[in-house]
């Protein structure tokens, strides 16, 4: 379980969150690791390996050990096997630009709230159906 300084992330997202706050899409509180890739302050590429705590089609929460300051560019890229259409399912992308809209310092972490560029598809009749009913029987 992952705690900084005392708190679990998901209690500092709930205080940071206000009742003016509406989402667009559910989060799901997955634990995927990610690499982020960003500019240093003096432009410099940086690539680090972290963890996304949760994800929704807008944005993802995920918690990084360099610092980065609100409004920073980022490239998040899920490592994954890369299947698509030779497989029968559709290209899905791995790689989604962000921007850091919030960003809390913990001891030696950091979280960042990113809004992607372009919401995630979230289409289910995108996987044909007889791929469906292959892994519903798994």
């Amino acid at each position: 379980m992952l705690v900084f300084g005392g708190l679990r992330p998901q209690t500092l997202v709930k205080r940071r969150n206000s009742s003016r706050e509406a989402r667009k899409s559910v989060r799901l509180p997955l634990a995927i690791p990610v690499f982020v890739r960003s500019k240093d302050g003096g432009g410099k590429d940086s690539l680090e390996f972290a963890t996304a705590l949760n994800i929704s089609a807008g944005g993802a929460l995920v918690v990084v050990r360099r610092s980065l300051p609100k409004a920073a560019l980022i490239s998040l890229e899920i490592p994954s096997v890369p299947i698509g259409p030779s497989a029968g399912l559709p290209n899905s992308s791995r790689v989604f630009r962000a921007k850091a809209v919030w960003v809390a310092h913990l001891d030696d972490y950091h979280l960042l709230g990113l809004k992607f560029d372009k919401p995630l598809h979230t289409n289910a009749d995108a996987i044909p159906p007889e791929l469906r009913k292959g892994v519903a029987a798994v």
